[in-house]
């Protein structure tokens, strides 16, 4: 009961705490804390002269209030977002700004506003913030710091204001703004995590004359980036390239763009699809035609990520997605079809390469991606089961060595597809080596090394 009623206060809190940010500058935040120290000592009034600071320093700040309030700001402005960015890694991007009022404007600071989806109090206690065994037993039982991290985690980046040049006035004479009059700033944003960003627009502050108050003109600018998971050099991947027999073939043939495969032609018979009828030799001859394709062989690889874990947030999870994201990037021969397979809602299998979906798409898709909790293991077994028929080879990311995981290695095993196995674990597990000396643990601290050296 007492941590609830706290979580709901870390809202005010941390409320509180974004305007005093966003309008008190550093001087100002300076003044704040000696108003609250002074009105803290000068209570009592006969016994000490801390009343009389704080009086001066509550007309500062009323007065740093009111002179903010002079001068009208009318902005627009126009964001040049990437396609894509990628977790961890500094986006550079482009903001034009033009100023709508006949006057200069000087002194203005640019903030990006980024939504924060607040956590839910279930996911609040389940989660753990990096460091947690390091914090005293209070922090670990208010958990604010956890919910602060959490708050910045569902934030998705973190953006650096920036300060404008001069904006020269409009001239109303024209009917058009001259190009002269747009300044372009560039902007530094971080990504926290993966997934979209949402923009829901851009704050532009000025400081009163007194140096302690921002003046806000705030300009809604809703869009929104898609973050790309962390990706690591890999090392050449090994894995069997024997053709196998694909279900559907000449639909998938087509597809792909397996035009050799075409053997001649042959009369017509009921049920053949009317796209292989060959028109010209229906013409010439008189009776329908169609064209004979040979049934169709490729190599298909298998990515396989493990998405079932009780640690909701965390890096073990994030881990195992951008280890699947390095093995979607490692170079491979453009002859070869990479099904990624995942559970979330349900059981997916998404197919890239040889004119289906490219690698940017695979990555999309893992952006997205979350932890699956209600859903059983033998989901994801039976999903790689009803594909192995058609798989020379496999890649699989896992979460956990039980006996589950083992059966679905062993299966594969058993079937002839070549392996590699990896486990992304925060501990070293005990392997048997001689039953499966295909599998590697990699620890989440050591991915880049591991991956590299595979």
């Amino acid at each position: 009961m007492l941590r609830r009623v706290l979580f709901r206060n870390f809202r005010i809190v941390l409320a509180l705490d974004n305007w005093i940010r966003q309008r008190f500058t550093k001087a100002g935040q300076l003044v704040l804390g000696g108003l609250i120290a002074a009105g803290v000592f000068g209570i009592d009034t006969r016994q000490t002269w801390a009343y009389q600071l704080f009086s001066l320093l509550l007309a500062l700040i009323l007065l740093a209030i009111l002179t903010s309030w002079w001068g009208r700001i009318r902005l627009t402005a126009q964001r040049e977002l990437p396609q894509f960015a990628t977790v961890g890694e500094t986006l550079h991007y482009r903001i034009g700004v033009q100023n709508k009022t006949p006057r200069w404007q000087r002194g203005l600071i640019l903030r990006e506003n980024i939504q924060r989806q607040q956590p839910s109090f279930e996911l609040f206690l389940r989660a753990k913030e990096p460091g947690h065994e390091q914090r005293n037993w209070f922090d670990n039982y208010v958990g604010y710091p956890r919910w602060l991290w959490l708050v910045n985690l569902n934030k998705g980046a973190d953006s650096i204001e920036s300060s404008l040049p001069p904006l020269p006035p409009t001239d109303s004479k024209l009917s058009r703004p001259s190009t002269s009059q747009n300044i372009t700033i560039t902007m530094n944003l971080t990504p926290l995590r993966r997934g979209y960003i949402q923009f829901t627009g851009m704050s532009f502050a000025r400081s009163d004359p007194l140096g302690l108050f921002n003046a806000l003109y705030t300009l809604p600018l809703p869009e929104k980036l898609l973050v790309l998971p962390k990706r690591y050099p890999v090392s050449p991947l090994f894995l069997s390239s024997s053709r196998r027999y694909q279900r559907g073939g000449v639909q998938l043939a087509l597809s792909v763009g397996e035009a050799e495969e075409f053997v001649g032609l042959r009369e017509y018979r009921p049920g053949d699809p009317l796209r292989h009828i060959h028109w010209k030799s229906w013409a010439k001859i008189g009776k329908p035609v169609v064209k004979e394709f040979q049934d169709e062989f490729f190599v298909r690889h298998a990515l396989i990520l493990d998405t079932f874990t009780m640690q909701v947030v965390g890096e073990l999870f994030e881990s195992a997605v951008a280890v699947a994201a390095s093995f979607a990037c490692a170079p491979r021969s453009q002859e070869i079809l990479l099904d990624l397979m995942l559970v979330g809602t349900q059981a997916y299998c998404f197919t890239s390469g040889r004119g289906l979906s490219q690698t940017d798409q695979l990555l999309e898709i893992l952006a997205c991606v979350e932890v699956c909790t209600d859903q059983p293991f033998t989901q994801l077994y039976s999903l790689v089961m009803e594909h192995t028929p058609s798989l020379s080879g496999s890649l699989c990311v896992l979460l956990n060595w039980d006996t589950e995981r083992q059966r679905l290695i062993q299966s594969l095993k058993n079937k002839g597809i070549s392996l590699l196995v990896v486990i992304v674990s925060e501990t070293e597990l005990e392997i048997d080596r001689q039953k499966f000396p295909e599998v590697q643990v990699l620890l989440i601290d050591q991915l880049a090394e591991k991956l590299i050296n595979l």
